[in-house]
């Protein structure tokens, strides 16, 4: 259980997130991503870092159990600075980030794919972001990269998901296949990315996100001030108390 990386083959890195049962992320999860994936992106060997994860999902967002679990503003604090760390990790990379989405990915999951290079996503994967229906808000800097405004807006206000189709047909997932051929789909995209010359490659990620029309981390730090205000005004531990009460881990 944690978060681990291994090298496949020549050029490619390989991070994975595994926090049974559903991959809602502790805060020290959340910077132990941070940190894996830039450990490999910084290693002169790796070309292309592939994100991944265990299990039924990708990822359900932050670890809801553990904030209401915590006396004080602690773990809120925590899970807000450790998203916004492995976000920026993942946007920052110097070389591509292919993640690798099956099941639901949901809140975080959506911070972290709406920064990567490359979305491959299996037949079963959903993206969206439950925020409001959690006592939260955020993300939407992130849900905006992958679907167009109007639908990001129709998306946010109802927390409802969006298949990989969908997501296909809108251009942000490269390749919908069935589940069982994920790794293989990302590792053969990775693979043809880490074929090109590392230090172009990296000259390229830089200059990309040169003229990014979005600067992805200050809107998302924007985003978090509300998220805050709903927390200090009651809102947000009333949705979450609820959705524990309802069962939490269902998805």
């Amino acid at each position: 259980m944690g978060v681990s990386t291994t090298a496949p083959e020549a050029g490619v890195a390989v991070v994975t997130v595994d926090f049974p049962p559903v991959n809602a992320l502790p805060v020290h999860g959340w910077y132990a991503l941070a940190a894996a994936v830039r450990t490999a992106g910084t290693d002169p060997e790796v070309r292309c870092v592939v994100l991944t994860a265990e299990g039924r999902g990708f990822n359900a967002g932050v670890d809801i159990k553990e904030m209401q679990r915590t006396e004080g503003y602690g773990a809120l604090l925590g899970a807000n600075r450790g998203c916004a760390e492995a976000f920026a990790a993942v946007y920052d990379c110097p070389v591509p980030v292919v993640a690798a989405v099956q099941g639901f990915c949901l809140g975080g999951g959506i911070g972290l794919v709406g920064n990567a290079d490359a979305i491959v996503a299996s037949e079963d994967a959903a993206f969206g972001l439950p925020e409001l229906d959690r006592g939260a808000l955020g993300a939407a800097t992130h849900l905006a990269r992958l679907v167009p405004q109007h639908l990001m807006r129709a998306l946010y206000y109802t927390a409802r998901t969006a298949t990989a189709e969908e997501l296909h047909r809108h251009g942000s997932v490269w390749r919908v296949v069935p589940r069982t051929g994920l790794r293989a789909a990302a590792l053969e995209l990775a693979r043809e990315i880490a074929a090109k010359d590392g230090a172009l490659l990296r000259l390229a990620k830089t200059a990309i996100n040169g003229i990014d029309p979005v600067d992805v981390h200050r809107s998302y730090r924007f985003e978090q001030g509300f998220t805050f205000e709903a927390n200090l005004g009651g809102l947000s531990d009333r949705h979450r108390d609820a959705f524990l009460a309802g069962g939490g881990e269902r998805r």
